[in-house]
């Protein structure tokens, strides 16, 4: 029964939205279809209004970055119908440094997912009313969800006693690599067995 509703929605979007649209597929019971970035906003009002579609639930805005592509940055958009009860996602690529059409006049809620796509990737969005970081804080440096963006980070944060304030410095490693006993807790760890050992050694003699 999805099926056939996503194949008939499908077919409505392509011959509705036919320069608009890149490529579209239905895999796991899922409409998948990749948009041009400058066409986001007639795509997004034609699914919300249109009658067989309504999708006018914006469920999330997720991002994706492949560093080696030339399109280095995938959004994409989950929107829910609960009239059909069908979902459907929007693939946008875009290069670095491209801009794309905030969606938060058509949908209010895209003002924090797009925040968050922003403060973790660097993506900017165009016409939004208050875009800043959400998740880090405002002296942070880089965008944590990017594949060049050390696991450690650039800086960390701590509370000086010298200076009396919170102060940030370059990240230093200063725990040394340690090793891990990963055998069975039954068992006992290595120096648990050891301990055994010589009590035991010791009752013998």
């Amino acid at each position: 029964m999805i099926g056939e509703k996503l194949q008939k929605l499908e077919k409505l979007i392509n011959s509705e939205l036919a320069i608009n649209i890149k490529n579209s597929s239905i895999k796991n019971n899922e409409l998948l279809v990749e948009i041009k970035e400058e066409k986001l906003i007639e795509a997004v009002q034609f699914l919300k209004s249109n009658d067989n579609c309504r999708f006018r639930q914006l469920v999330d805005i997720a991002g994706v970055d492949y560093p080696d592509e030339e399109e280095r940055f995938q959004l994409v958009y989950l929107f829910l119908s609960h009239e059909h009860n069908i979902r459907i996602k929007l693939l946008i690529k875009l290069k670095p440094n491209q801009n794309i059409n905030s969606l938060t006049k058509i949908f209010p809620s895209a003002n924090w997912m797009e925040r968050e796509v922003f403060d973790m990737y660097g993506v900017k969005f165009k016409n939004h009313p208050d875009l800043r970081r959400i998740l880090t804080d405002y002296g942070f440096k880089g965008h944590p969800l990017r594949k060049d963006f050390p696991l450690t980070g650039f800086n960390e944060v701590r509370y000086s006693e010298k200076d009396k304030k919170v102060i940030y410095e370059p990240v230093k490693l200063e725990q040394n690599y340690r090793n891990f006993d990963f055998e069975s807790p039954w068992e006992g760890t290595n120096y648990i067995k050891n301990i055994k050992k010589i009590e035991k050694d010791g009752k013998k003699n």
